[in-house]
């Protein structure tokens, strides 16, 4: 399974930046996929999540903010990340769970998110 990431870069405070990740391999199988994210010196933390009947799910500290949405036929999930600040400021790695239970299980490479004030 592979994960592609786009959309990453730098914007200013206040701004908006989409993810896009597309899903590719043989045997795919989706159950959600999701965004995490890494800022330095911090947790890695789940941003949002969707799953594969399109029940979403969002941190405290982008609830309101980031939007995440899904092509199914393209096996392909965007977050829209609107109102930046520098806590937002991290590495976003795109994710996928295949089945119910088995937690993320698939990474993407990460992309960098720089929000400058």
């Amino acid at each position: 399974v592979y994960l592609d990431e786009s959309g990453g870069g730098l914007v200013q405070t206040g701004g908006s930046l989409r993810l896009s990740c597309a899903a590719s391999g043989d045997g795919l199988s989706i159950h959600a996929m999701g965004w995490h994210r890494q800022a330095p010196g911090k947790r890695r933390e789940l941003v949002a999540s969707i799953t594969g009947d399109g029940n979403t799910n969002y941190a405290d500290s982008v609830s309101g903010r980031f939007t995440i949405s899904r092509d199914s036929a393209k096996n392909t999930t965007f977050l829209q990340m609107n109102s930046l600040n520098s806590e937002d400021t991290a590495i976003y790695y795109c994710t996928l769970s295949s089945a119910r239970g088995r937690g993320w299980d698939y990474w993407g490479k990460g992309t960098l998110v720089t929000v400058s004030s």
